[in-house]
């Protein structure tokens, strides 16, 4: 993960927005966030992780999130943008979101946490959270990109259970974790092997002897088979030629049935073929004629009807055209009038006009009376306005005064320096005091501290020195001490006269005393604890005076900084003080005293300025107002003329001036009324009239038609008359030349539904039956065997042949059970073969399988390949560890996951890490740290990773906080961005690029950078 932008707002100390530009920070591969205590340094790691994770370090995740928000805030928001992925090839944004309840100051509304993705200039939002998309939870985030305050030796305070566990989730090691896969396998062979053996146990006895039994058998029911299907061979060829006769026979018994048949049906084919003949003869010559019969009869009574209806018709048009040629008249003479009507209609329109007009006049009359008056009151403020400002104008030239605002700045700006150089005095003076406290408090600590030296020394240094050698003259003696306790083993086996396997002396006058070297040895250990106890005193108290020098030179400095400090402030309130003399200004009553007049003067002089400048745009506006009433009353007495004439003359154009005075005085609600009612009725009368003449048109041509119908309608009549006579004469000579002289047996053939095609087929099929049955019956009889053919003798070898059929079938059942019986006996021998192999190879899996449960049981596995990770880990960390102290120190991890220390300076002694002092386990911690880092960089596959620190850096010694950062700024070379957040000084000069967090009263926290 690299960080790109973090923007925030409202939370803690960041009252304002404040952005923190990190693209141009890790460019340089290391920088730094510095800042005095309580400034808002280490809220810049809680916003990341409170982007990230949507909780912070110290008050989020219990809830406490009211405390959180800014208290002159009532928003907070944190935009979070940072690089992950695959080689932190992807563009993400995080954005957290929360405002407090505006009823309730101390209720915070739910959270709005979001992700999203840029690509292409596209923002999108995605579902994942930080956890997937950085591949870490807060707990190892914490530990190994971004470590808050307090959290720095978290992962070396952890128990080996915990630090295992957390392991297993940094680097995916829960794929080792392999017992539920083998217990699940071990359980699916199980069953399998159950499957087995109950399969097994199906196939009950099979064997090879049983399959040999079962081909004997079959050979013998093969030679039955054989010599049954030759019997019914046999009986078979005999009963088919029997068959081919009894099928005969049958036929012909067929044929003399349909004969009889036949013969029954004679009587009434004939019959079928007269009416034929009569039914032909009625519709081919006497049915055409008799349908042109029936035609003419409609036509004589269509004409005879259509005449009768004319007559009647020609009566009624007759009367109505009498009635609408009266109606036409009368409209046509109301019509007539039209021309008189509309003219009084446009003197009725002029009324209106000329009230409109009339209306308006008086309007315009009113409106000259009213604005005169105003006017002329106008005009009178004008004049008093003019008079009230020349005063002011007199006044203002009376007393005016040389007071200018650039005086009165500069009195301003003396008062406030004057103030200023004031306070800071007795500021300076107070903190000279202070600075001489401290000093002499100094002096009397480093006193203190010497006292301490036994008097043969001169210092700390000397006591020391001569401590060390005393420590190594004793482990010196106690080594030698030692080698004499190894001879020892030899003393016992020494003899007077025998060679020493040693020297080979053969005398050996003084042998070692085993009593005294133990003795020896446990005063010696004595000794090197209590020269170890006094050295660890004198480094403390060397430290300490280290400490108090240090302070009393900065003291030092810092009083002869502010005592400059002072001297320069002395000599500015001097020269303040003597440039306000020539004005009689001797103190800052007189000088805020000078100011009050010059600003009393000016004040009184801007006041008549204000209130001639009020009369002026008074009297403006009063001017304006003025020319404004004149062009309207100019306006108002031109509409007054001009209603007058434009009134005289619509008074002119009235045509009937009688009938137009009785309108005069009506409301123009009635005329327009009367003259809508007019137009209306002359619209009526016109298409009344025009309705009457095309309805009266109408029934002329109708008339008209109706006499040429009538006359149409007699001719009809006459030529049906000649036509249905000469048709009747014709109809009743072919009757009788046809011999139909029956007229109602003629209809019933007309209006017969009989079908000719039909009766036809049914005569020519019937003799054609008759043929063929003839001619089938004579054939038969003619042949040998079949009249006399006996049934008896054909049943008797039908059952014979079905007998020896029946047993033939019954063989071969039994065979082809057989068969069955075989295949699947030999089916099964197979089978078994197979799932004997099997469940052997099974057997051989659950065994193995049982013996891997027992090495997963209770994720061992993954317990030791965590333990080989942090082996790993330790064997990175002591690169920089050992380095570090100066290969007096190195990390070892023991079976059980816990940190040892292997002291070197103690004959590599090994001892819990635990038990270093503050500044060695801050060394170890970031040693572990770095190398962590360093795994999760792999891990992720990125080219560049990011670590940031808030943490330790005050625990140092000067010559160690040297040593780290050097290990710090070598990480740059690993391509590796280091983030450091500390409030010591050394860092924030050795550091180039970095942000500085001010803390402003008013704005909050205040982010500068130094580039």
């Amino acid at each position: 993960m690299i960080p790109l932008k973090l923007t925030i707002r409202g939370l803690y100390s960041y009252k304002e927005e404040q952005t923190i530009d990190f693209e141009k920070l890790t460019a340089a591969g290391m920088f730094g966030i510095f800042g005095a205590v309580g400034s808002g340094k280490s809220s810049i790691l809680e916003a990341i992780l409170l982007a990230l994770y949507g909780s912070t370090e110290r008050l989020s995740d219990r809830g406490e999130k009211n405390s959180m928000v800014n208290l002159q805030s009532n928003h907070l928001l944190i935009s979070f943008e940072f690089r992950a992925g695959k080689n932190n090839s992807q563009h993400f944004l995080a954005r957290y979101s929360v405002k407090r309840n505006a009823k309730n100051f101390d209720e915070i509304k739910p959270a709005e946490h979001t992700f999203y993705i840029k690509e292409e200039g596209e923002i999108t939002p995605i579902q994942q959270n930080a956890e997937a998309i950085i591949g870490m939870k807060k707990e190892h985030f914490k530990q190994t990109v971004i470590i808050p305050q307090g959290k720095f030796r978290e992962f070396i305070d952890l128990t080996p259970g915990p630090r295992a566990e957390m392991m297993k989730e940094l680097f995916g090691l829960e794929r080792f974790d392999l017992s539920a896969k083998t217990g699940s396998l071990l359980k699916t062979v199980k069953n399998e092997l159950i499957r087995l053996e109950t399969q097994l146990e199906g196939l009950g006895d099979t064997s090879e002897e049983v399959l040999k039994e079962k081909a004997q058998i079959r050979k013998d029911l093969l030679a039955t088979v054989k010599n049954a299907e030759e019997s019914l061979e046999k009986a078979s060829l005999k009963l088919q030629s029997l068959e081919a006769l009894k099928k005969k026979h049958s036929q012909l018994l067929n044929f003399k049935s349909q004969w009889e048949q036949l013969q029954t049906r004679e009587t009434e084919i004939e019959d079928k073929k007269k009416e034929l003949k009569a039914f032909i003869q009625a519709n081919s010559h006497l049915r055409p004629i008799w349908n042109q019969i029936k035609d003419w009869k409609l036509e004589l009574e269509k004409a005879t009807t259509g005449a009768v209806n004319c007559n009647r018709f020609k009566e009624a048009y007759t009367d109505d055209i009498r009635k609408l040629e009266l109606q036409e008249g009368e409209l046509r003479e109301k019509a007539e009038k039209r021309p008189e009507r509309e003219s009084k209609i446009r003197d009725l329109k002029m009324v209106l006009e000329i009230q409109v007009i009339e209306k308006r006049l008086i309007e315009a009359q009113n409106k000259v009376a009213s604005l005169q008056p105003r006017l002329n009151e106008d005009l009178e403020k004008q004049k008093a306005l003019e008079k009230q400002l020349s005063s002011l104008d007199q006044e203002l030239d009376n007393s005016r005064s040389q007071a200018t605002s650039t005086q009165l700045a500069k009195l301003t700006g003396d008062i406030k320096d004057w103030n200023t150089f004031t306070e800071n005095k007795s500021t300076l003076e107070h903190a000279l005091d202070q600075i001489k406290t401290d000093i002499e408090t100094i002096k009397a600590k480093e006193e203190k501290i010497s006292v301490t030296t036994p008097d043969k020394f001169n210092d700390l240094e000397s006591w020391a020195d001569w401590e060390n050698n005393n420590l190594k003259a004793i482990a010196t003696a106690k080594e030698q001490l030692i080698e004499n306790k190894a001879l020892q083993a030899h003393v016992k086996n020494l003899k007077e006269g025998e060679p020493c396997p040693l020297c080979g002396s053969v005398h050996h006058p003084i042998p070692l005393s085993t009593d005294e070297t133990e003795e020896q040895v446990t005063a010696f250990n004595k000794q090197l604890d209590d020269s170890r106890k006094t050295l660890e005193k004198i480094q403390q108290l060397s430290r300490q005076l280290y400490d108090q020098n240090i302070q009393r030179t900065n003291q030092t400095k810092l009083f002869t900084d502010k005592e400059q400090e002072l001297k320069t402030l002395n000599f500015q309130f001097s020269t303040l003080k003597n440039s306000l003399v020539d004005e009689s200004v001797n103190t800052l009553d007189d000088l805020k005293l000078k100011r009050k007049n010059l600003t009393d003067q000016i004040e009184k002089e801007e006041s008549i300025r204000n209130t001639a400048r009020q009369y002026r745009t008074q009297l403006e506006q009063l001017r304006l107002q003025i020319e404004s009433g004149q062009q309207q009353l100019r306006v108002e007495e031109q509409k007054t003329i001009a209603q007058k004439s434009t009134l005289k003359a619509k008074e002119d154009e009235v045509s009937d001036k009688n009938f137009s005075s009785g309108y005069m005085q009506s409301s123009t609600e009635t005329i327009r009324k009367t003259i809508n009612t007019v137009l209306k009725d002359i619209e009526d009368t016109a298409n009344l009239l025009d309705g009457k003449q095309k309805v009266l048109k109408e029934k002329r041509n109708d008339a008209a038609t109706n006499l040429a119908n009538l006359e149409n309608f007699k001719k009809d009549k006459e030529e049906a008359g000649l036509k249905l006579e000469g048709l009747t004469k014709e109809f009743n000579e072919l009757k009788i030349k046809l011999g139909q002289t029956d007229q109602e047996l003629l209809e019933k053939l007309f209006n017969s539904n009989l079908d000719e095609d039909k009766f036809d087929r049914e005569i020519r099929d019937y003799e054609k039956e008759c043929s063929i049955v003839k001619s089938h019956l004579a054939a038969l009889e003619a042949e040998e065997g079949i009249t006399n053919f006996d049934q008896s003798h054909f049943d008797s070898l039908k059952e014979e042949t079905d007998f020896k059929k029946t047993e033939l079938e019954s063989v071969r059942k039994k065979k082809i059970n057989l068969d069955r019986d075989i295949s699947d006996l030999q089916e099964k021998l197979e089978t078994k073969k197979g799932l004997t192999k099997v469940l052997d190879a099974m057997e051989n899996r659950a065994t193995n399988l049982k013996e891997l449960e027992q090495l997963f049981k209770g994720s061992g596995f993954v317990k030791y390949v965590s333990s080989i990770y942090l082996k790993e880990l330790c064997n990175t960390a002591n690169k920089r560890f050992t380095q570090l102290t100066k290969n007096s120190l190195r990390l070892e991890i023991d079976a059980n996951n816990t940190f040892w220390v292997i002291d070197y300076l103690n004959e590599g002694k090994k001892r819990l890490l635990k038990t270093l002092s503050g500044g060695q386990t801050f060394q170890a911690s970031l040693c572990l740290a770095l190398a962590l880092a360093e795994k999760v960089k792999s891990l992720n596959q990125a080219d560049q990773s990011f670590f940031f620190l808030d943490e330790g850096f005050g625990a140092l010694d000067k010559k160690s906080l040297r040593i780290v950062f050097e290990t710090l700024k070598a990480l740059r070379h690993e391509n590796r961005i280091v983030g450091i957040i500390s409030h010591v000084e050394e860092l924030q000069q050795e550091i180039e690029v970095f942000a500085n967090i001010v803390l402003d009263p008013e704005k909050g926290s205040q982010v500068l950078y130094s580039f």
